[in-house]
């Protein structure tokens, strides 16, 4: 018999898979469509790890399933190419980020190759490619079309160390999603979209979604809807006697009796009307100072020491008519709600610390059925009943919000009103390497879209963005110079290209006609294709790319291009896979293990069955060289049984065993369809490894099995097949079954009645100890469940080789084994 040799078979099969097109997608009409997508990856230097593996080899297992069961499969792969860090990587050695994109992304195709994932790489796309950024562009100019793409200057989010402005999404808690960096801000000209149109649709529809609920909980947050009331306060300038209106949104109007001072934040627009003019230098000094910190830093822990400043006037409450002195504090930001609090520091942990810093009044107007608690040492937030609040004074808080709403309408102080956490889209970056955004700036006519795209980007030796917020496309002033389309006037090109989130908001969509010259994409092929079956990646783009897709999808169904509103209804996030120290894999630890070098010593095939093996899909799992050692023997286990059993003699028909066979058999294909379309590839696998065990310890009763052996080999090859291809075909071919290839064979279906054995656990003991558990028919015979026993891997790690010296058997119920 000849040993396994997997080299052998990658470099036998691989070319001819290819010749064959066997990954191309499916176009036969009488099928269904099937559309499995991976996340758009960005193709880093440091090439793929195991960890992406975890992704890749899962979801390729679920299309070589549907194509063998049937369906027209669309498995597409391609580069999201634009971004930072192909940009710092040539800003240090002086290689075009252009080039740099080429290089690593044909080391992530070889790289997927190597794994065998099947992707139909005649549909591979490239984001940084202008024939493909055009229609990002043709995008950008349809949502300006609607109103929804505007420009704006106001104070932006900016990472110093990156320099580069960042979305509200990409600068979360404060930090910079690049570098991890401390995010500062700066006031700049940026074109934004108008998502925040589209946050109830974006709230609403994820109920329909088949997503974790981790996700759709992230999503719900970001979004951040809250009802509540917004109510005018009075600032009085004692000084110049100017009143100026100060609207507070506020969730808790049931508190207002209670709200002692009221708070503006730094960055609030009106600030200086409303500061009495001895104190404008202080506070000036004071915002200055507070709008240097993070917003993490800002909004840290309710026990954070307290700081603001007195701006000398006086707000008045239009519930009480009390005056409430206004303070600036940079516990208050300015992304949320008005910019201004009512300040409540009987009912709320930060204006309470802030009252106990400055000496200001506390007082409880909530308390559980109106009898107060005492709030002097400590806030109380919990709902309850009304007191020291006039006329509501006794009612329950919800009810009192309700009637304190309709009053400030009636009265013309406030209304109720709904507010989003989530703020419009800032889409301009000021870097290079990315789609140009497509408006041209007339003096005349101001900002244009430019309509005869690509808008290419220009080759510049000197892309290095400085500190200024000045996009480095504004040197290539040749580029820059140019005509307004409607009026002819000498004109200025935008300067800013688009964050790589654009590009990534529509390619599943490119996917289904990637060749298309005059359209991004044909409608028919969408109709059929889209929206994706299933979609998989990482959980880290939550808020970003899953919130941005769906909120491009809708506008073009607005728009009446697509017939959906959702891209992606299904959607599984994988779990990360850590080095073998137990860390995250990073080239500063060591510790990265990449699918070469795997590949080199064990086999893809080995790789993929322990990519699936390792554990639960969505779980983290430590990387273990243990683990695929175990998978490498277990492929020279099948290889050994279908060889040894190959050309065994024929014997008489042993309807006892036929039966047993036929049992686990169906057993077998159940338990490894049903998992594999429930994403539980590890218990799909260890059905595969009970499975062989059985066929090894009856391998010779082959002989008995008349054609039902040859048949269990068949469908056990058929079903290994999408997770391990190259042993799969061999065997496939070498046992001379029918057909070109393994893969186009039909998925087998189990037999039911096979399932109705009659069947009993045993215990097997090693020198009175029990170290494994066998399940064999009710009339299995001695002999059977001795080889049974001393097949499980278990027994044979502790036996070693050696044939025990005796084996005692208690029908039904235990195997004692005397080494």
């Amino acid at each position: 018999m000849e040993l396994y040799d997997f080299s052998i078979l990658e470099k036998k099969w691989k070319p001819v898979w290819e010749r064959m097109k066997l990954y191309s997608t499916g176009s036969d009409p009488c099928r269904e469509p099937f559309y499995c997508l991976d996340y758009f990856p960005y193709p880093s230097g440091a090439g793929l790890s195991v960890g992406h593996c975890k992704n890749y080899i899962p979801t390729d297992v679920i299309c070589r399933k549907k194509r063998m069961d049937g369906f027209n499969v669309l498995h597409p792969m391609g580069w999201d190419a634009f971004g930072q860090p192909a940009e710092e990587y040539a800003i240090r050695t002086g290689v075009h980020p252009a080039e740099v994109t080429r290089i690593n992304s044909d080391t992530y195709r070889r790289q997927m190759k190597l794994i065998e994932a099947s992707y139909d790489w005649d549909r591979e796309i490239n984001s940084s490619d202008p024939d493909y950024y055009r229609w990002t562009q043709h995008f950008f100019n349809l949502l300006f079309d609607r109103g929804l793409a505007y420009e704006a200057e106001s104070d932006q989010m900016w990472c110093p160390a990156c320099k580069i402005v960042l979305s509200n999404e990409e600068a979360a808690g404060g930090l910079c999603w690049r570098c991890d960096g401390e995010v500062t801000r700066k006031k700049l000209k940026q074109w934004f979209f108008r998502i925040t149109k589209y946050a109830d649709r974006l709230l609403e529809d994820l109920d329909d979604l088949n997503w974790p609920e981790g996700i759709k909980a992230m999503q719900r947050n970001w979004i951040g809807r809250s009802e509540g009331a917004e109510v005018n306060f009075i600032v009085e300038n004692p000084v110049t006697g100017v009143k100026t209106d100060l609207p507070v949104y506020t969730t808790r109007l049931d508190t207002i009796f209670g709200a002692t001072f009221c708070v503006l934040a730094p960055e609030h627009p009106d600030i200086e009307k409303m500061i009495r003019p001895d104190m404008l230098e202080k506070v000036r000094a004071y915002t200055e100072k507070a709008l240097s910190r993070s917003a993490v830093e800002r909004t840290a822990a309710a026990d954070r020491e307290k700081t603001g400043v007195f701006t000398g006037c006086y707000a008045v409450n239009p519930f009480n008519r009390e005056r409430t002195p206004l303070w600036v504090a940079d516990y208050v930001l300015a992304g949320y709600g008005t910019a201004a609090i009512m300040a409540v520091p009987a009912h709320d942990e930060r204006d309470h610390a802030f009252a106990k810093k400055f000496g200001l009044p506390i007082i409880e107007v909530i308390a559980p059925g109106g009898k107060p608690q005492g709030v002097q040492d400590a806030a109380t937030v919990a709902d309850g009943n009304l007191l020291n609040s006039g006329l509501f004074s006794g009612l329950d808080s919800e009810t009192a919000r309700r009637e304190m709403g309709v009053y400030a309408v009636e009265k013309g102080i406030g209304k109720p009103d709904v507010r989003y956490r989530i703020r419009d889209w800032l889409v301009s970056r000021q870097r290079y390497w990315g789609a140009p955004v497509p408006i041209i700036h007339c003096p005349q006519c101001g900002p244009v879209p430019d309509r005869d795209l690509p808008v290419v980007l220009p080759d510049m030796e000197n892309f290095e963005p400085d500190d200024s917020g000045r996009s480095p496309l504004a040197k290539a002033e040749d580029w820059v110079k140019t005509e307004c389309p409607l009026c002819g006037c000498p004109s200025k090109r935008d300067v800013n290209t688009m964050a790589g989130f654009a590009c990534s908001s529509w390619y599943f969509l490119r996917f289904a006609s990637p060749h298309e010259r005059n359209r991004p994409f044909d409608p028919e092929a969408v109709k059929y294709w889209l929206p994706v079956d299933l979609y998989v990646g990482g959980a880290e783009h939550a808020v970003m790319h899953l919130i941005y897709a769906r909120f491009w999808t809708k506008v073009m169904f607005d728009e009446g291009l697509v017939d959906f509103n959702e891209p992606f209804p299904v959607l599984k996030n994988q779990g990360m896979i850590l080095g073998a120290d137990g860390q995250k894999m990073s080239k500063s630890k060591g510790n990265v293990i990449t699918p070469d070098e795997m590949v080199a010593k064990y086999g893809a095939d080995a790789l993929r069955l322990y990519i699936l093996f390792m554990g639960p899909f969505e779980a983290e799992l430590g990387w273990s060289e243990d683990g695929i050692a175990g998978t490498y023997r277990f492929l020279k286990r099948v290889w050994s049984v279908v060889y040894d059993t190959a050309s065994i003699a024929r014997q008489p028909v042993d309807s006892t065993f036929v039966r047993e066979l036929r049992y686990e058999l169906s057993r077998m294909l159940k338990k490894v369809s049903e998992d594999i379309d429930e994403f539980a590839f590890n218990t799909a696998v260890a059905a595969l490894m009970e499975f062989v065990n059985f066929l090894s310890a009856n391998r010779g009763k082959a002989g008995t099995a008349g054609e039902f052996w040859r048949g269990a080999i068949r469908q056990l090859v058929t079903v290994m097949a999408p997770m391990t291809p190259f042993i799969s075909e061999e065997i496939w071919h070498r046992m001379g079954f029918p057909g070109e290839s393994v893969f186009f064979e039909e998925w087998p279906c189990w037999v039911e009645s096979d399932l109705e054995l009659d069947t009993v656990e045993m215990v097997v003991q090693v020198k009175g100890k029990i170290r494994a558990r066998i399940t064999v028919t009710s009339d299995a015979t001695e002999d059977s469940i001795r080889q049974h026993a001393l097949a499980e891997e278990k027994i044979a790690e502790i036996l070693a080789g050696k044939e025990p010296r005796r084996v005692i058997i208690v029908p039904g119920k235990l195997v004692n084994i005397i080494p």
